[in-house]
């Protein structure tokens, strides 16, 4: 990092930092407004933005990089409709600045009111995932807050061609300079830079692997929303319906495995392991799922590949570390662990999770299937915790959040994901009538 790539990165943020003023003093209209403009410029600037893609997928191909993570980098016309669709839906969402949290009379006859506010300059660094710009200058936007946007060298490209189509329209719509930015370096060690900017950044938003958050948690000189890792879990109660829980587990394992709310370990009760699982393993497998089991489920693995007859797909299984019950695999691969009943279940989701989402399927009408959903629910310490639901709803969208600026895995500030509000702070008001204190 040379003297002249850091006095870019500093330069950069005082600008948001000068923008941040102006931004909380605007409307909600006028960033409605703004947000709307985007959408449409990013629509028009698809083919540039396509191509800019085209250029960071090719390189990453050379590469050898994991199919799953090329998923998360590949733009298509239908990803960037979907990007514009998600700011013209943030305009939609209520003003998440100037509403008053609480309001009272002080004994001094001072009155309090409680409002909310920006948080300033919002710092957000991810890694393969080009739709983080759109997704998160539009959230920056909608809650005041300037941004400064760091992506991945994978997506350098994409993310730079995304944020000056925004930069540029939100100019446009009045908003002012330097609201968005990006880090154009793809050094290493900008991101150092970037979160070593205390008094200028108010907040960093680390998205993506385990090393970049764990990177950022432990060098920033900034507060820090930690966005965790997602080794999430589906435990199979012996009271489940097999239909619905091999549904709801090929829903949060494949519909797409490099997203961090997909399913990594299937928990299933001893009792019914051998009529659920062969089966359950071989819709996995049908969709191209290694297996990693430990004794009891390579045993109902074997009677899967028998079900499975001639010409079908390899059933691809071996036997489970300590290691698979930590991982996330953010790919096309799980780790299946027969348990004793709910009370292994939870000790195990709470011990390798990661407090991102977890799931029981087990039968309400039961009184034990009953009984285990409630301890799962109150006992699990996770963001988002789903009785008889695919982890993959865990996503801003789903919760009726609009695009979301990460899933916060930690517990101060916020949880799970979050969006406009997320980003706001609060400030005391208070109004007298000339009140001196003895």
């Amino acid at each position: 990092m040379t003297d002249l790539q850091y006095e870019e990165i500093e330069m950069l943020a005082k600008r948001a930092r000068a923008a941040s003023v102006r931004l909380a003093q605007t409307s909600d209209d006028e960033r409605n407004g703004a947000l709307r403009v985007m959408a449409q410029a990013l629509r028009e600037s698809a083919p540039a933005v396509l191509k800019a893609n085209a250029v960071d997928v090719a390189a990453a191909r050379e590469k050898g990089t994991k199919e799953s993570l090329i998923d998360r980098l590949l733009l298509t016309g239908a990803r960037i409709e979907d990007m514009a669709v998600a700011l013209e839906s943030l305009a939609e969402l209520p003003n998440p600045l100037g509403r008053t949290l609480e309001q009272r009379t002080l004994e001094s006859g001072i009155r309090l009111e409680r409002v909310s506010v920006p948080l300033g300059v919002v710092a957000v660094v991810y890694e393969a995932r080009p739709n983080v710009t759109a997704d998160a200058a539009g959230i920056c936007l909608k809650s005041g807050n300037a941004c400064i946007l760091r992506g991945g060298s994978m997506a350098a490209r994409s993310c730079a061609a995304i944020a000056r189509v925004l930069s540029a329209a939100a100019e446009q719509a009045g908003m002012p300079e330097g609201s968005i930015g990006i880090v154009a370096s793809t050094d290493r060690a900008a991101t150092d830079v970037l979160m070593g900017l205390h008094g200028l950044i108010d907040v960093l938003v680390p998205r993506g692997g385990a090393g970049l958050i764990r990177h950022c948690v432990e060098t920033a000189k900034v507060p820090v929303i930690e966005t965790g890792t997602g080794n999430c879990h589906v435990y199979v109660h012996e009271s489940a319906d097999f239909d619905m829980a091999r549904e709801i587990l090929v829903n949060a394992k494949c519909r797409r495995f490099g997203v961090c709310n997909a399913c990594e370990t299937l928990l299933v009760d001893a009792s019914i392991a051998a009529d659920f699982l062969p089966k359950a393993l071989s819709e996995l497998a049908d969709r191209g799922v290694a297996i990693h089991a430990d004794e009891l489920a390579c045993e109902a693995a074997l009677a899967a590949g028998a079900l499975r007859g001639q010409g079908q797909s390899a059933l691809r299984v071996d036997r489970a570390s300590e290691q698979d019950w930590e991982t996330e695999y953010l790919g096309p691969e799980i780790a299946v662990k027969c348990v004793a009943g709910a009370d292994e279940a939870i000790a195990h989701v709470n011990r390798y999770g990661t407090m991102h989402s977890e799931a029981i399927v087990a039968n309400p009408g039961d009184p034990e299937g009953a009984a285990a959903i409630e301890r799962f629910l109150n006992e699990v310490d996770a963001a988002a915790v789903y009785a008889n639901a695919s982890t993959a709803f865990t996503d801003g969208g789903m919760f009726g959040l609009g695009a979301e600026i990460g899933i916060s895995t930690q517990k101060l500030h916020v949880r799970g994901p979050f969006a406009t509000d997320g980003l706001t702070s609060y400030k005391y008001v208070l109004r007298g009538d000339g009140q001196v204190r003895s």
